[in-house]
């Protein structure tokens, strides 16, 4: 059986179909459209074309920056804001004459991972995207767990847990709320904090480590308050559904460092003070997404 996965992003599309093993047979991506027919349309064109280079009808799994409302079949909290309101699993369908599964983009890097990536062989795997922003997708049995609202994994927009008198209503999030994981945690996070903390005016994370390397001090605290607030956030996610396995993604999950300091702090602050969940990097980087996606309809 041949799999398509579609990433839906907000600058860019991407188009991946695997055999049943994992292997690559075809993938491409284009400019995404910024209106939501003309993106429905760019989709049912490149699985046309896919299909028709390799001579086969594939099953079709799409990513979304968003989640689908369980209750309406629309699209909701998507920043590729063209789709929100959308049924775009219906209205794929109906352009491709079958069902076509769509999913969080998080739940889609969780999935990845979990079938044939950094989490495979575990049951329950909370997969971590660390950009520009912070998503999070459960895998349960290398199946996304949606859950019942479609928020399955959505911890990046609850609040730091434990926080100092300093961090308590120091941030704003997208979301209307304040002091939301994501705004500590996600790179975007990192560079603002240093910044705070510095009076610099730094746009990148990469500035910030490379500061690290060359053992500036603020960098290298700023970094320390960074592995601390992401053990926090994770040992909230272990007290609540100790998963098997953590894996990263996104740019902080290129930080090395992350990975050595994670294991004492999470103990830290784990209930009991014991843990031994693994915190891993993906396997798959950027293209874990529309592997995932692929993967939806199962191996």
């Amino acid at each position: 059986m041949i799999r398509i996965g579609i990433d839906l992003g907000g600058t860019k599309t991407a188009i991946i179909a695997l055999d049943s093993a994992g292997n690559t047979l075809y993938q491409q991506q284009t400019a995404t459209p910024k209106t939501y027919q003309a993106t429905i349309e760019n989709i049912a064109l490149m699985i046309a074309q896919a299909e028709k280079q390799m001579n086969v009808q594939a099953s079709v799994g799409v990513g979304i920056p968003g989640t689908v409302s369980s209750q309406t079949g629309l699209v909701k909290n998507a920043n590729s804001t063209w789709i929100n309101g959308k049924p775009l699993a219906q209205d794929l369908s109906h352009l491709l004459g079958r069902e076509v599964c769509v999913a969080n983009d998080a739940n889609c890097f969780a999935v990845s991972e979990a079938v044939d990536g950094s989490g495979v062989g575990h049951q329950l795997v909370f997969g971590v995207i660390i950009g520009t922003g912070c998503g999070a997708g459960i895998a349960l049995n290398g199946q996304a767990h949606v859950g019942f609202n479609g928020l399955g994994g959505e911890w990046g927009h609850n609040p730091l847990p434990w926080m100092t008198a300093s961090e308590f209503q120091s941030t704003s999030c997208f979301c209307g709320h304040h002091d939301c994981i994501e705004t500590f945690i996600s790179g975007t996070g990192f560079v603002r904090d240093y910044n705070l903390h510095t009076s610099a005016n730094l746009t990148k994370a990469e500035q910030i480590m490379a500061l690290v390397a060359q053992g500036d001090a603020a960098a290298t605290v700023a970094l320390a308050r960074y592995c601390d607030r992401l053990a926090r956030a994770l040992a909230h996610v272990v007290n609540l559904i100790d998963p098997d396995i953590i894996v990263l993604g996104g740019g902080m999950s290129n930080v090395d460092a992350i990975y050595t300091d994670i294991s004492h702090r999470l103990t830290h602050y784990v209930l009991g003070q014991e843990c031994y969940t693994k915190v891993v990097k993906n396997r798959f980087g950027s293209a874990s997404g529309v592997r995932g996606a692929a993967w939806l309809w199962g191996k």
